[in-house]
């Protein structure tokens, strides 16, 4: 059984992608209630088995959510993504940082 992420980059991500949720269902409807999304996202991140490395999901080379959910998440980060400049800068920031530095 793999160990449970909860370091400070894990812990931002699962903040990061709780607001981008928020923002998703406040305006849209959807399939996957708002709150089995956002358990199910925590826990992959949770047990994402690139930890402290990880990247952003867009340049990840393995997918770890199952494809309802997935294609949820696609929309919600499309929906969520530009318009979380506006809402939380500094934490998009860090975010996109990461992804820009990170290689796996």
């Amino acid at each position: 059984m793999m160990k449970k992420n909860t370091g400070p980059i894990i812990q931002e991500e699962i903040e990061l992608i709780g607001y981008m949720i928020d923002l998703y269902y406040k305006k849209n409807k959807a399939d996957i209630p708002k709150e089995r999304m956002a358990k199910y996202a925590k826990n992959r991140l949770e047990f994402c088995q690139f930890g402290e490395r990880k990247t952003t999901c867009k340049k990840c080379p393995v997918h770890c959510y199952q494809e309802v959910y997935r294609n949820q998440m696609k929309k919600i980060m499309r929906y969520s993504g530009p318009r979380m400049l506006i809402y939380h800068p500094i934490l998009t920031f860090r975010h996109e940082l990461r992804g820009v530095m990170r290689k796996l």
